[in-house]
Parts: C-alpha cells; sequence; structure tokens
C-alpha cells in the first residue's frame, strides 16, 4: 500500500515514518511533502496514493487547501497536534484523526480502516463527466509554464524565450544563462521561485544551484560515490552540474524518455 506524508518537520516526518514501519511493513511512505505548495505540485504530476497521511499545519498554510484542489478519492489519516480541526477532516475524506504523540495501536487500527476502504472500492472508479471534459477539451488540464523571462542588461531588460535557455544558475543572485553564452541577472529572490514557472518536462533541478535544460545536457559521467555530473553542450562545456546520490535515480528516470 503506497502512501504520502504531509508533514513540514524533518525529524517528525522521519519518526513517524519509523513507527509507520513498525506497525505494518506493507506500507510504503513513497514521498514526504512539507509544504502546501509542493504538495500541490506533486498531486498535480502523480497518480493518488493508496492512502495519505496528513499534517493539518504546514509550512505555508494548512493542508486542507491541498484537498480542496483535489477532490481525492483514497482515504486521509490525519496526524495532528490540534484536536480543533476534526470536523472539517471528515468532511474531506478523513478516515480517521489521530493525536501526536501517535499511539501505535491507533496507528494500526486507522491503517487497517484504510486497507478495508481499498478493497471495498471498485477497481477503476471513473468520473464520467470529467472523462468527458478530458476527451473534448484535452489541453484544460495542461498547466501553463513561462514562455518569456526578462534580464537585466546595462541599459534595461532583455527577453529571453524560455526555449532558449541552458540553465538557471543561483550565485549570490539568480542568474539566467542562454543557450548562446548570455548571461543575465533575474529579479527573482529563490530558484524555487523560478522551478515553480518551469515546464517540470524541460527543465531540472539539479541542486541548490542549477536549474538545467533537457537539451543542454551533453553528457553525463558516473562517479564513484554513485554521484552524476552533468557536462553541457557547447558552449558551455566548461559548465560541470552535480547531481547528488540520492537524487540519481530520479533523474536518470526524467533523463531516460
Amino acid at each position: 500500500m503506497n502512501a504520502v506524508v504531509l508533514e513540514d518537520e524533518k525529524l517528525v516526518a522521519r519518526e513517524f515514518a519509523m513507527k509507520v514501519a513498525e506497525v505494518d511493513e506493507e506500507v510504503r511512505i513513497v514521498e514526504t511533502l512539507p509544504s502546501v505548495k509542493t504538495a500541490l505540485r506533486w498531486f498535480g504530476e502523480n497518480a493518488e496514493p493508496d492512502v495519505v497521511f496528513a499534517d493539518i499545519q504546514l509550512s505555508d498554510g494548512v493542508s486542507f487547501q491541498v484537498f480542496e484542489k483535489f477532490q481525492l478519492s483514497c482515504p486521509i489519516i490525519f496526524v495532528t497536534s490540534y484536536n480543533e480541526y476534526a470536523i472539517q477532516a471528515f468532511k474531506v475524506n478523513g478516515i480517521d484523526y489521530l493525536l501526536k504523540p501517535v499511539d501505535p495501536d491507533e496507528l494500526g487500527r486507522a491503517i487497517q480502516k484504510a486497507r478495508s476502504l481499498l478493497k471495498a472500492r471498485p477497481s477503476l472508479p471513473v468520473d464520467l463527466h470529467r472523462l468527458m471534459d478530458v476527451l473534448h477539451q484535452p489541453t484544460a488540464l495542461k498547466p501553463a509554464y513561462k514562455e518569456t523571462f526578462l534580464g537585466h542588461a546595462r541599459t534595461g531588460w532583455v527577453p529571453v524565450r524560455t526555449a532558449n535557455i541552458a540553465f538557471f544558475q543561483y550565485d549570490s543572485i539568480n542568474f539566467m544563462v542562454t543557450r548562446t553564452g548570455d548571461r543575465y541577472p533575474l529579479d527573482f529572490e529563490s530558484l524555487e521561485q523560478i522551478e515553480d514557472l518551469l515546464d517540470p518536462a524541460l527543465f531540472y533541478r539539479a541542486n541548490r544551484q542549477f536549474i538545467v535544460s533537457y537539451d543542454a545536457i551533453g553528457q553525463v559521467k558516473t562517479l564513484e560515490n554513485a554521484k552524476l555530473v552533468l557536462k553541457l553542450r557547447p558552449p558551455h562545456q566548461t559548465v560541470q552540474i552535480d547531481i547528488s546520490r540520492q537524487k540519481a535515480p530520479a533523474f536518470k528516470r526524467w533523463l531516460d524518455r
């Protein structure tokens, strides 16, 4: 049974994952989402899991914002320090409401309840109205991504088409670097803001400093410690971008299309 956890505290999330593994070894946590923003992105790009464990207060809002956006059919088990949201929780497909620190027996019963509901659910639930809408408007669910970025130049701004950008780099401030080698400062405060505007099929967040275009990658070298080094196409052949050992499998899946 695949599970997703919404929890903004890394230590709490790690301890909860260990507790889940002790209670039920068949539950596999496939992703831990620390914020509303990352959860909205994840559920927009992935199939829903078998069960969701959700804290209510996240780093940038409450998890109800996610469930209002995505009407999930899978069971949701709320795991929180607050007891005043119980009524609201059961309005968004919540099947249990566990207070921290989580009691293992209560957690086990909640997981078993979720498993029973999954077994009783039809194997192919289909919303025919939604299916018809998609068939008639196949681009309706396609998100809009930024087509042009404005870079600072000496006398003003330079518009650059996103398709002509080789990579974005954070070096005290954020820069965009074009395929021809031009480098322009940007107004964005973080790479996260830029990442949200890019098509994830075309750009990859390699590390804290780089977002790289698929078409700019010339070669991938594997190091002994399982890290990866990206070598870019000319005129950026001297640029090397590291991919950590932890991110290497996900990057390989992204690259292998």
